[in-house]
């Protein structure tokens, strides 16, 4: 596949006269490391009405020239992901813009797609996922690039500094984009700038430095890894939470069901590989949004948190069940800070900052002495799902949402959930990054696979015009 840059440039706020103060990151935002996530959105030509004549498409210059434009918009709503990051503090310069590219791709949307392999999708984004970047000079928060396929197909690739925002700040972004972009201004989602760094201040003591480095170490470490999807049918998914169900956990989310099947069997790979069974971590990544009160859904930046469920093979007889890792992952993520309750008794404290501020220390020192004990093997989760699904400029619901491509030379085993509709309703895409001697065994494993397989391919009904 070959993939040609056309152009290159910086998108900029439409306005920019009422920033004028800085934008101060929280304190999660200056707990992650400088990296870059990726999303692709794959939008095929039934409604995009691109007409191919001699390498030349009609219609997409107004369309570019649309996507510029509200995307402009957007910035000037969103402004701190048109800035630059100073220090680990705060968001300035807003005026610099974000990228903005423009790429032709030898191939047809529906050929990538069916022969997919991960590697090929870091061509579409602007940078490679997952690497651990230099902070100077600083990196944009956001880069965008759209590739035209040959049939007319368009993939919208999109690099997120998670630095500033994480997965609910981009689908706010993307979903307020389509908005401008179709003239719907009932579907702006309208930023909360201030809340993140009012109820969880940034730090500049030596709190952060010492905490910093943990981060990066969870973050990044050495090995060979790789990425592969693998999808998980509807009613595959159903069949799984009957097997997941227990007296303490009846009815089992999608998210605990797939999340722990993977923990599991990754969890067996691994000490397949080691020799010998060990201390596992299942670390998921918790919106904090939706338990705040009232809640901050439109909140900017990085408000999630790390809940950790732990399995530890010397305090069990048996062989790992299913349900028990269910009911792990469901304490962890209903508890302690996770805890709506607990978390809205800390919010009213007189001094709700150092309550807060206190809570957080006192798991980061857990898992530095975990680290420290154990070193167990750490399994990272994210759901995206109901994020990128629905962004739609117009010309309809993407096709599929891409994610991790070949990640960089360190980094740790990750799996993101994304919606996989194109599979049938409530379906699950899961991109699972392992290093690369027990992603092969994770292939192979028969019970695995019993719910799920592996993505190079889409359905054959897809249209033809993909």
């Amino acid at each position: 596949m070959e993939v040609s840059i056309v152009s290159r440039e910086l998108i900029k706020p439409s306005s920019e006269a009422h920033h004028l103060k800085p934008y101060n990151l929280c304190l999660f935002d200056q707990l992650i490391p400088d990296t870059f996530v990726s999303v692709i959105l794959f939008y095929p030509n039934n409604k995009l009405n691109i007409i191919i004549h001699d390498d030349h498409h009609d219609h997409l210059s107004k369309t570019i020239t649309q996507l510029k434009k509200s995307l402009s918009e957007t910035l000037t709503l969103y402004y701190p992901l048109s800035g630059r990051t100073k220090n680990n503090l705060y968001v300035d310069d807003f005026s610099t813009g974000v990228i903005f590219i423009e790429a032709k791709v030898k191939c047809q949307m529906s050929e990538f797609i069916q022969q997919r392999k991960n590697e090929s999708q870091n061509q579409l984004v602007p940078f490679q996922p997952f690497c651990k970047e230099k902070t100077w000079p600083p990196l944009p928060p956001l880069a965008f690039q759209i590739n035209l396929f040959s049939c007319g197909g368009i993939a919208l690739g999109i690099s997120m500094c998670h630095k500033n925002a994480d997965a609910a700040t981009l689908s706010n972004f993307l979903k307020s984009w389509t908005a401008f972009f179709t003239q719907s201004p009932h579907n702006i989602i309208k930023p909360d700038l201030s809340s993140p760094s009012l109820h969880f201040p940034s730090k500049t003591n030596e709190f952060l430095q010492n905490y910093t480095s943990l981060m990066d170490r969870m973050w990044f470490g050495e090995g060979d890894y790789v990425t592969k999807s693998f999808v998980f049918p509807a009613k595959s998914i159903e069949t799984l939470k009957q097997k997941a169900k227990s007296e303490r956990v009846p009815n089992p989310s999608r998210n605990l069901a797939i999340s722990c099947l993977i923990w599991k069997h990754a969890m067996a790979a691994s000490w397949a590989v080691f020799g010998s069974p060990k201390a596992s971590i299942a670390g998921q990544a918790v919106n904090m949004r939706p338990r705040m009160k009232p809640k901050l859904d439109g909140a900017v930046g990085n408000f999630f948190w790390w809940s950790m469920a732990s399995y530890d093979p010397n305090d069990y007889s048996n062989e790992v069940e299913l349900s028990e890792l269910v009911v792990q992952m469901k304490e962890s993520i209903t508890t302690g800070l996770f805890d709506e309750d607990y978390l809205s008794q800390l919010m009213m404290m007189a001094n709700n900052k150092e309550g807060l501020e206190s809570e957080i220390e006192n798991q980061l020192e857990i898992m530095s002495c975990i680290e420290l004990e154990s070193n167990p093997d750490l399994f990272v989760f994210t759901n995206w799902k109901d994020f990128f699904g629905e962004v739609d400029f117009g010309f309809g619901k993407p096709l599929s949402v891409g994610s991790i491509g070949k990640v960089g030379p360190a980094f740790r085993n990750l799996v993101i959930l994304v919606d996989a509709d194109q599979w049938g309703k409530g379906s699950v895409d899961a991109f699972i990054t392992l290093k690369a001697k027990e992603m092969t065994l994770l292939q192979k494993d028969e019970a695995f696979l019993h719910f799920t397989f592996q993505n190079p391919f889409l359905p054959n009904n897809n249209n033809s015009n993909a």
